[in-house]
């Protein structure tokens, strides 16, 4: 929840950019997807919308055509379509999950460019 209010001011979960799978009855547990700052999306994007500073991917909302195609190809499928806006939005790696996490399942790595981000 903390992930849609955050980035849209919307209480969405549908909107929260990484998900979290049930796995029941068998094996019994969750199973946290989160954005790994890959570059996926930027290798796929056709308009070179998607850039990399610090270790994180952007949106460049102006430049996207919304085509979804890094959505599409997002290997953790945590990438959502904006159909409103007609764009793509992912991770930003802002931590707010970390920060608000009950039960401390996620972490924020201090090197993003190595780790990843949020895991």
């Amino acid at each position: 929840m903390i992930c849609s209010l955050s980035n849209f001011k919307k209480a969405a979960p549908s909107r929260a950019l990484l998900n979290i799978e049930g796995r029941f009855p068998e094996p019994g547990d969750y199973l946290i997807h989160v954005c790994d700052q890959c570059g996926v999306c930027a290798e796929v994007c056709p308009v070179e919308a998607i850039s990399e500073k610090n270790g994180v991917y952007i949106i460049d909302p102006d430049e996207c055509i919304g085509c979804y195609i890094c959505v599409d190809e997002c290997p953790h499928q945590v990438m959502i379509r904006l159909k409103e806006k007609n764009i793509a939005a992912k991770c930003i790696s802002c931590g707010e999950c970390v920060e608000i996490c009950p039960r401390d399942a996620l972490s924020f790595a201090e090197n993003l460019q190595d780790t990843g981000g949020v895991k």
